[in-house]
């Protein structure tokens, strides 16, 4: 099976001489959720970032080497085509507070110049909605303020208004660590059923989290990626010794 996304070789810097994320390569596949693992500061969400050319808006953040998603080189396309296709979910919900719930779905489309007419608009408010487990909630209310929604619908309506554009891959920033466990409980419930469509990748700093849902996880290190495999065999066999220091709580 072809990888989805294929990380070669790839650094990103903040300063000349120091790398955040040092020489990372590896594979994601199709339809799993992988969880990326380590302490504080480790360069989890530094990477992710990268997937979507998010360092692009920083000047002073150089990253370097390739980043292939369905085996084109991101770097190849326009910064905007490649937040469409691999989108991101923070770790604070954050609709557009001046932004009805609507509107708050279809932002992308907006954001992109994409005219789209009523019926297309409504069709895609639903299913995203839909897809998230939100409209039946909140289709009666659809003219009020996306921050009018509770925190853990909030963050389904983020991740509607990520859904809205068909991305391949979704890319998760702690996306529960703001959320009491009830929500967390959701959104956790949400992403297995939403791997079914696609590839999504989370950085979690929660492990619990991670052997919960995840197929397959990477733990991060100082920068560089320590071990990527099965999430079952890593938590129960791992096969570097700061991995299993880092599992059993020698530090993290």
């Amino acid at each position: 099976m072809e990888p989805i996304l294929q990380m070669k070789e790839v650094s990103v810097s903040y300063a000349p001489g120091t790398k955040a994320v040092k020489d990372v390569t590896t594979d994601i596949y199709s339809n799993t959720i992988t969880a990326i693992m380590g302490p504080s500061g480790c360069g989890k969400s530094t990477l992710l970032r990268a997937i979507n050319r998010m360092h692009d808006l920083y000047p002073n953040i150089k990253t370097t080497g390739d980043i292939l998603l369905k085996g084109e080189n991101i770097f190849n396309f326009d910064p905007m085509e490649v937040r469409r296709m691999a989108g991101m979910v923070f770790q604070q919900p954050n609709p557009f507070p001046t932004m009805s719930i609507y509107d708050n779905v279809l932002a992308g489309y907006k954001l992109n110049g994409i005219r789209l007419d009523k019926k297309e608009k409504d069709e895609i408010v639903e299913q995203s909605l839909k897809g998230v487990a939100l409209w039946d909630e909140v289709k009666d209310v659809m003219s009020k303020r996306g921050s009018f929604l509770s925190g853990g619908q909030q963050q389904r309506l983020c991740i509607a208004r990520t859904l809205a554009l068909k991305p391949e891959i979704l890319l998760m920033d702690e996306p529960t660590s703001a959320l009491d466990p009830i929500s967390t409980n959701k959104i956790e419930e949400l992403l297995l059923e939403l791997k079914n469509q696609f590839t999504i990748i989370i950085v979690t700093h929660n492990m619990s989290q991670a052997a919960r849902i995840s197929d397959n996880s990477m733990f991060m290190y100082l920068g560089e990626l320590i071990e990527h495999g099965n999430t079952t065999q890593m938590f129960t066999k791992p096969k570097n010794k700061r991995t299993e220091e880092y599992l059993t709580g020698v530090f993290g």
